[in-house]
């Protein structure tokens, strides 16, 4: 269930600068970081090599800054709800950094922000931070700016 739910388009226009919490933690893989890497394409030795990556930087694996982004996805619905929707779609993103690696058997989670909403014609433009957090790191792995449109059934 989310940590906040927003069931109008006035409660969501309501919502800038709402704390929307964390969600929950999250193991990261090496599966989870070579299934990455055979969708992409990225099989870069950082990501997919225990042995050399044991030798490099950080010590072992890491995972693709993309995935550590594309884990959002799974945080966002943790964070919060929108209800009474005709349709939400994923609109873009603004202000992508990666701080930090995500190293393999790290485990990372989402706190989020909505840190602007605006009625766009039919529809209600919300701006959510998520910065994704790295357990006993001091930088995130991710911080990112997701911007999702929603249009709501009628009243």
């Amino acid at each position: 269930m989310a940590n906040h739910l927003f069931a109008s388009a006035q409660a969501l226009l309501a919502a800038q600068g709402t704390d929307l919490g964390c969600s929950d933690w999250l193991e990261i893989t090496q599966q989870r970081i070579d299934l990455f890497a055979e969708a992409t394409g990225d099989h870069q030795w950082i990501h997919v090599d225990p042995v050399r990556a044991a030798q490099g930087p950080f010590g072992r694996c890491i995972a693709h800054g993309y995935l550590t982004q594309s884990l959002v996805n799974l945080f966002l619905p943790q964070l919060m709800e929108v209800q009474n929707l005709q349709m939400g779609v994923n609109y873009g993103c603004d202000k992508i950094r990666f701080p930090a690696a995500v190293p393999v058997g790290s485990r990372i989670r989402g706190r989020g922000e909505v840190i602007a909403v605006e009625q766009i014609k039919s529809a209600i433009q919300a701006t959510v931070r998520v910065t994704v957090e790295i357990e006993g790191s001091e930088r995130p792995g991710c911080v990112v700016d997701t911007i999702s449109r929603y249009t709501f059934n009628p009243a």
